[in-house]
């Protein structure tokens, strides 16, 4: 399948169809096994069903990132909508602070979710580690 990939990267990002895949795979094993006319539409058959489902799964995943990528579009807009209202409540000072405090904890390494980047130092925020 890895082969694959790069042909079709090769190839300006033109992918074979299932129908040629299988063809393909099946042209490679009937030299190389000697296979009969009926063992190579069996195993045609079978390499194309295959390759249907890859493709099939491959869509589906693409349709599951584009979700993902959706969903954290919209947490963070509203995200966005969330300091904006609060921003829109607080004084000048209040606001200022507010931002110094959100600029802290960025540059203290934390990442989107609260994971800590450095483990070694939260190891030792915890009382663990070497």
């Amino acid at each position: 399948m890895i082969s694959l990939s790069s042909i079709a990267q090769q190839r300006g990002g033109e992918r074979p169809t299932s129908e040629q895949r299988a063809a393909r795979m099946t042209e490679k094993m009937a030299e190389e096994l000697s296979l009969t006319a009926d063992q190579k539409k069996q195993i045609l058959s079978i390499n194309l069903e295959h390759a249907k489902k890859r493709d099939q799964d491959r869509v589906e995943q693409q349709k599951e990132s584009e979700a993902r990528k959706a969903e954290m579009d919209a947490q963070r807009a509203e995200m966005k909508k969330q300091d904006e209202l609060i921003k829109a409540i607080l004084t000048d000072e209040q606001r200022t602070k507010w931002e110094e405090i959100k600029l802290s904890q960025k540059d203290r390494g934390r990442r989107p979710g609260g994971q800590i980047e450095d483990r070694d130092q939260f190891r030792k925020r915890r009382g663990g580690g070497n």
